[in-house]
């Protein structure tokens, strides 16, 4: 996925600095209009609660929030519900939908690998499309553990490798190659990637779920996510003309590979993977 990787590169000479990974990805998410994109993938956030089983009264923290989607399905269950971003026009967004359903919730800006919460503070602790973008992995999925009490939960929704836009993200990381000493986000959407993280002992309950985007067309698909999308539009902005030909083309061969529409509209099954972790 594009973090504007190149330029962090030959800021730190090849070398990986996570603070500078971290300033870029918040510009990346607040480019374009995140939430337009995400606003579509609240059935996974409320599949998601469902998987986990929460109770009302239950108290539960989204990590990396964004809009606000897996912290707003949470407080529709009646939940004592936080959720917590590091770019602020995302919290933004996700107050005003907070308020327009009239849900009450507590949103903070705040970093994923260092959360400003006390151990075994929630019983349920979340994520969807969110903490995978962690640039230190080990130290995100540590923290999700610290902050999520004994006998409590772990939820997770990662996009798969093979998956559309697990191949979306590869095509974009040829264009825009990630530093050296990052690994890549898709592993949370695998199994080894997860017992890497958390455990092999670690209870888990695992199961692949497809999300389906659909759009008027493929090049409709292509000219939204473009404009929206903060790490398609950043790819875009930083090639040439030539380069934004031959990514076009290429997000597009991928498009229509996927695209089970069968006439002129875009249907196109994104796979994910919806993870379960009890907290021992």
């Amino acid at each position: 996925m594009n973090w504007r990787f190149e330029r962090v590169r030959r800021n730190l000479g090849g070398m990986s600095d996570l603070s500078i990974i971290k300033d870029r990805q918040r510009e990346m998410w607040a480019a374009g209009d995140y939430a337009a994109v995400a606003t579509p993938l609240l059935i996974t956030s409320e599949l998601l609660c469902e998987a986990v089983d929460l109770r009302a009264g239950s108290r539960v923290l989204d990590v990396a929030t964004g809009s606000g989607n897996t912290a707003l399905a949470a407080a529709r269950r009646r939940c004592e519900t936080t959720g917590v971003d590091y770019v602020p026009a995302l919290l933004a967004r996700a107050r005003e939908r907070a308020a327009a359903e009239r849900l009450d919730l507590r949103l903070e800006e705040g970093d994923m690998e260092a959360l400003a919460f006390p151990d075994a503070a929630f019983d349920y602790v979340l994520s969807t499309f969110g903490v995978m973008f962690a640039p230190d992995q080990a130290r995100a999925a540590r923290e999700l553990v610290r902050v999520c009490r004994h006998g409590g939960r772990i939820g997770l929704v990662s996009w798969t490798p093979e998956g559309f836009v697990g191949q979306w993200f590869g095509i974009t990381a040829r264009y825009a190659p990630p530093p050296s000493g990052t690994s890549s986000p898709l592993a949370w959407g695998t199994e080894a990637g997860l017992r890497e993280l958390f455990g092999e002992a670690a209870p888990m309950r695992l199961e692949k779920r497809l999300y389906v985007l659909r759009y008027p067309s493929l090049r409709h698909w292509l000219a939204y996510f473009r404009e929206n999308f903060g790490p398609t539009r950043q790819t875009f902005e930083a090639l040439d003309e030539a380069g934004k030909e031959r990514f076009a083309a290429d997000l597009l061969q991928l498009a229509a590979r996927f695209n089970r529409s069968g006439d002129d509209t875009a249907v196109l099954p994104a796979e994910y993977l919806e993870a379960v972790i009890d907290r021992k």
